[in-house]
């Protein structure tokens, strides 16, 4: 997977928010909002390009088991573009296969989720404190997510 520059230039942010007080958090919030926006939005796209890479046994294998497992809570407009006709049944081979991208999307997606919690309670409470934990929760995230894209692009590779 190549480096996406959105990506890295929100980790350089997110790193050099560790050691900020409370002013450089007041003042950068928004910078910080935009860039770590930027740098999902990248790697979603990413991941959407990857995914309409696939074979249609491998699409057809994760629409279905996001049309199974998901909840109305969470609703992802990549998996929809990464589908195709609902009326196909998946081999069980290539179910196995998405398995493990789904389990990975979704731990990206909550480790995202959680980070965006950590710096909306942050900016709430006005704390330093947890507005470094959701930089570093960020950080992960972005790992999170990159490996998740990796896992993707391996079913897209001829074998």
């Amino acid at each position: 997977m190549k480096k996406l520059p959105a990506v890295e230039n929100a980790r350089n942010i997110m790193t050099e928010g560790l050691e900020w007080g409370v002013w450089k958090w007041l003042t950068e919030k928004k910078r910080v909002r935009a860039l770590a926006d930027e740098a999902r939005t990248a790697l979603d796209d990413l991941e959407m390009k990857v995914k309409l890479s696939w074979s249609d046994d491998l699409k057809v294998a994760y629409n279905q088991l996001v049309s199974e497992n998901d909840d109305a809570k969470r609703k992802r407009g990549k998996a929809k573009a990464a589908s195709t006709t609902q009326s196909k049944v998946a081999s069980p081979k290539a179910l196995e296969a998405v398995t493990r991208v789904k389990q990975a999307d979704d731990d990206a997606y909550n480790a995202h989720e959680d980070a965006e919690e950590v710096f909306a309670e942050a900016e709430r409470k006005m704390s330093t404190a947890m507005a470094r934990e959701g930089a570093r929760k960020a950080l992960v995230a972005y790992d999170v997510h990159e490996a998740a894209i990796r896992k993707a692009e391996a079913l897209a590779r001829p074998k």
